[in-house]
């Protein structure tokens, strides 16, 4: 469940906050004057938060605006092209290496 605070609560609720923000590994998202501010996370979500947006700016930075899902549709129309060959892991890596190289 959202849990949706008036902004005043910091002061007024600060433990109350606090207990579900640390305890119960909630967000609280505050109101002023009845529209969103902010949000309070615990640090330990908020650093995992920073670290997957990191990972993915890394890629986006490394491979561009790549569409994987159509890269991976593409070998998967070559594979059922190839009828029933089957093809090991390492074939299908090569494909998949060389079709985001060739991007």
């Amino acid at each position: 469940m959202i849990n949706i605070r008036p902004i005043s609560d910091i002061k007024n609720k600060y433990q109350e906050i606090e207990e579900l923000v640390l305890e119960e590994n909630e967000d609280v998202y505050l109101t002023k004057n009845g529209y969103g501010s902010m949000v309070i996370m615990n640090l330990e979500k908020y650093s995992d938060m920073m670290q997957e947006f990191e990972r993915e700016k890394n890629v986006e930075e490394k491979f561009g605006d790549l569409d994987f899902e159509k890269i991976l549709d593409e070998i998967e129309k070559e594979i059922d092209e190839l009828n029933t060959k089957v093809l090991e892991h390492e074939e299908v890596f090569a494909k998949l290496r060389k079709k985001i190289n060739d991007q």
